[in-house]
C-alpha cells in the first residue's frame, strides 16, 4: 500500500483528535510511522493503525476505516482539485474513477494497486457501485463516497446488499443521492433542516 494512504490517515486523525492521538496510535499499532508518499508499506500497517485508532476513539475498526475515507476526501480534493472541478455532483465524479482518476494515481504513485469499479445507474439518483479489490476495503470506498457527496453538497444513503466481509463473493454499494437540505439560520445559530 502506498504511503500516501498512511499520510492521509495521519492528517485525518491529527485534525480530528490532535497530534497526541496520532502518536498514541503509532505506539499502540507498533508501526514505525515514517511513511513517505511514494513508499510502499504492508497492508497490515493500515489494519493495525485502524485497530489502534478504534481503541483511541472507542469505535470499531470498520467504522474507523469508513470515517477515514470520509475525512480523506476533502484533503484529496484540496491536493488534486483538477479531479473535482469539472463536476457539479457526485455521480459524474465517481464515474471517472477507473478511466481518469486511477490512471493519474498510477502516474503519480508508480506501483499503486488501486481498486476497480463497475457502475450501473438505474435512475438519476441511484448509482450501483461494484467494488473490486483484493484488499477488501469497501468501508474505505463507502467513506470516500460519503466524502464526495459532502463535497458536492449532496446527501447519500449507501447500502451494501452484498459484501465480501460478510462472506459474499463481491462488494456492491447501492448509493442513493439527494440534494442536501439547506441550512436555516435561527437566532444566530445554524440548524440543518431534517
Amino acid at each position: 500500500m502506498k504511503g500516501i494512504i498512511f499520510q492521509l490517515l495521519e492528517e485525518a486523525v491529527t485534525r480530528a483528535h490532535g497530534v497526541g492521538c496520532w502518536e498514541r496510535t503509532l505506539a499502540r499499532a507498533g508501526v514505525d510511522g515514517a511513511y513517505t508518499s511514494l513508499g510502499s508499506y504492508p497492508d497490515s500497517d493500515l489494519t493495525a493503525l485502524a485497530a489502534a485508532v478504534s481503541e483511541e476513539v472507542g469505535l470499531d475498526p470498520a467504522t474507523v476505516v469508513k470515517w477515514f475515507g470520509r475525512q480523506a476526501l476533502p484533503i484529496l480534493a484540496d491536493r488534486y482539485p483538477e479531479f473535482f472541478e469539472p463536476h457539479s455532483s457526485t455521480t459524474p465524479f465517481l464515474l471517472t474513477l477507473n478511466d481518469i482518476i486511477h490512471v493519474e494515481v498510477r502516474k503519480i504513485y508508480p506501483g499503486a494497486e488501486v481498486p476497480s469499479f463497475d457502475f450501473e445507474q438505474p435512475s438519476d439518483d441511484v448509482l450501483i457501485v461494484t467494488y473490486h479489490s483484493g484488499r477488501d476495503l469497501c468501508m474505505l470506498a463507502e467513506g470516500l463516497i460519503e466524502g464526495a457527496a459532502d463535497r458536492f453538497g449532496e446527501a447519500v444513503l449507501i447500502q451494501q446488499p452484498t459484501c465480501k466481509l460478510r462472506g459474499d463473493p463481491i462488494c456492491v454499494l447501492t448509493c442513493t443521492f439527494q440534494e442536501r437540505p439547506p441550512i436555516e439560520i435561527r437566532g444566530g445559530a445554524s440548524h440543518e433542516r431534517l
